[in-house]
């Protein structure tokens, strides 16, 4: 039995929490946060410290906390000999991604972060259409994820610099620009627009940037807190034909049904209703994500396998890309 604590009992916090019990292989041992009211139904195994929580004997620290201390967290529970499940983003910046790589190596433990998108059912499967090359090569990519913000969203502790690291980007889009990674490589060629276009932050509430890879595989993506409507979209499109992931599974639903698009190419020699390709939908309606990235994590750490997803040089290549982004545009450096 693994035994684990988690620093950070936020909504994330509990959900890793509920799927460690569920987990016939893990055991919850005890849990931190600096509100001492915040692990509600988990108080009973709640620490007033972080070092107390090291303390305790745990195999596994799950990092669920503000992002200005997941990288110290991440550090010193690897330096303590625990192996470490991080959400993202994995730090404010690539250097302290850096610095949680060297202590990584030092320590010879698992270290994972949270990436979840790979491991929903729609991004699967479209990986391994695009892994056998059903459509033939990559052309580009276009990615849209967005979200409504709220009442209370100026308000939130992700919209202030110094512990966010940045705006909606760092928050939500870098889930989208892992997944553009995640099937056509390191874009190496950044374009880009930052822009606090409504909400009175210090951070940004859009994000346009257009990409490029080494073997011109092109892609965009907007990332925005200004979307109204929840909204979740990566459209790819080949030499052959398209396949695009729309809407994406959430405990509210509230970015519409998971939902895996594909169609092949045709054109007028092939069918009267020329640019209307007939389309196969493939709809989803459970979402394994948080058990099978929890699953993998475990495994790593039983030597049954190796971290697949959410590896440290994962995170270092999204980190760095995010920052490739805010540098081409100014945003910050104007400020």
């Amino acid at each position: 039995m693994i035994r684990c604590g988690i620093l950070g009992m936020g909504k994330i916090g509990k959900l890793r929490a509920r799927e460690i019990q569920r987990n016939s292989k893990s055991e919850l041992i005890a849990v931190y946060d600096m509100d001492p009211e915040a692990p509600g139904e988990y108080k009973g195994f709640s620490c007033s410290s972080v070092e107390e929580l090291l303390d305790q004997d745990l195999d596994a620290v799950f990092v669920c906390t503000f992002n200005h201390v997941n990288a110290p967290y991440s550090i010193q529970a690897l330096k303590s000999g625990k192996h470490v499940f991080c959400e993202k983003p994995p730090a404010r910046t690539s250097e302290e991604v850096r610095g949680v790589i060297e202590a990584e190596k030092n320590s010879g433990k698992v270290l994972k972060y949270g990436f979840n998108h790979r491991y929903h059912s729609s991004v699967m499967e479209a990986k391994k259409m695009v892994d056998n090359r059903l459509f033939g090569k990559l052309l580009w990519l276009r990615g849209v994820y967005g979200k409504a913000g709220g009442n209370l969203f100026a308000q939130n502790w992700r919209n202030r610099k110094e512990y966010s690291g940045g705006g909606i980007l760092i928050d939500q889009g870098i889930h989208m620009l892992d997944l553009m990674m995640h099937f056509a490589g390191e874009f190496t060629e950044v374009r880009s627009l930052v822009q606090a276009s409504y909400w009175d932050v210090e951070v940004e509430d859009n994000v346009f940037a257009i990409m490029s890879t080494q073997e011109n595989v092109s892609g965009t993506i907007h990332s925005s807190a200004t979307q109204w409507r929840h909204k979740f979209s990566l459209e790819m499109c080949f030499e052959e034909g398209y396949i695009n992931l729309d809407g994406i599974l959430s405990s509210t639903r509230s970015y519409g049904d998971e939902t895996l698009v594909l169609a092949r190419r045709q054109f007028e020699d092939s069918a009267f209703a020329f640019g209307k390709p007939r389309e196969e939908r493939i709809y989803f309606d459970t979402d394994d994500s948080w058990s099978l990235e929890l699953d993998e994590f475990l495994e790593a750490i039983e030597g049954k396998k190796s971290v697949e997803f959410g590896k440290s040089d994962d995170a270092l290549r999204v980190m760095r890309l995010i920052e490739t982004i805010y540098e081409q545009s100014g945003f910050y450096s104007d400020k």
